[in-house]
């Protein structure tokens, strides 16, 4: 059994499914992947189950009813996860926007000392591509205030491609984690960074999705926009 676990939850990615699901399977370090889907409509859980007869006892799938959110997402497979003895827990996203092949950088980083390795593009050697000027600031910007806000010294704050050790997830109360979109990236970070983990930056390229459609949106901005004061003033359990 792999002590590696991929979270990626899905709605509606029938268009990189399966190159992703290959693309990890492929990879020199061993993982294992399970796929969180929001009652896709497109035939996403329909792929993965397809794939489960070539990859047995390495990618699950945990089917959810309706579009419930992605922080919801991460917690259900957080349990799932630990329920499990999963030592090296990773979220990343389906779109390829996080490169698989960086995995093995997170996964070295905290085998090296850190106990959340955070794929950052906003550190030396990080990188966006695609994106343009604007996207780039509003994002690079909304990490500043993030850090003014709370005073943490993570420059990539909403960054959603990581690698947590298992006693970090163990030592949270997930149900506890209140927020969904960029938020709940940003809680993930802040409440292991005040319970005394080690965070660590490893630069990544972020690219920006070719096939499908995002999932951002006005909703989701403004929830980690005003969710940022309320963190700062929050009990951690």
């Amino acid at each position: 059994m792999s002590e590696n676990l991929i979270i990626i939850p899905t709605y509606n990615e029938i268009e990189n499914i399966e190159k992703m699901v290959r693309k990890i399977f492929s990879l020199e370090e061993k993982f294992h992947l399970l796929i969180v889907d929001d009652g896709s409509p497109d035939g996403t859980a329909a792929k993965v189950k397809e794939l489960q007869s070539e990859f047995d006892k390495q990618l699950f799938i945990e089917e959810r009813k309706g579009k419930l959110g992605l922080g919801t997402a991460y917690i259900h497979g957080f349990k799932w996860a630990l329920a499990r003895n999963y030592e090296y827990i990773f979220e990343m996203d389906c779109d390829f926007s996080h490169n698989p092949d960086d995995l093995i950088k997170l996964l070295n980083a905290c085998k090296k000392g850190a106990d959340v390795a955070i794929g950052s593009r906003y550190v030396k050697g990080g990188n966006v591509s695609n994106w343009d000027m604007k996207r780039i600031l509003l994002s690079y910007f909304a990490s500043v205030y993030v850090r003014m806000v709370l005073w943490f010294n993570i420059k990539d704050t909403t960054a959603g491609f990581k690698c947590y050790k298992r006693k970090v997830l163990e030592s949270i109360n997930l149900d506890s984690i209140k927020f969904m979109g960029y938020a709940f990236q940003i809680e993930m970070k802040y409440t292991a960074y005040r319970k005394g983990f080690k965070l660590v930056e490893v630069p990544i390229t972020f690219v920006d999705r070719v096939l499908g459609t995002s999932k951002m949106s006005s909703k989701i901005f403004k929830e980690a926009f005003i969710g940022v004061f309320q963190m700062r003033f929050k009990k951690i359990d």
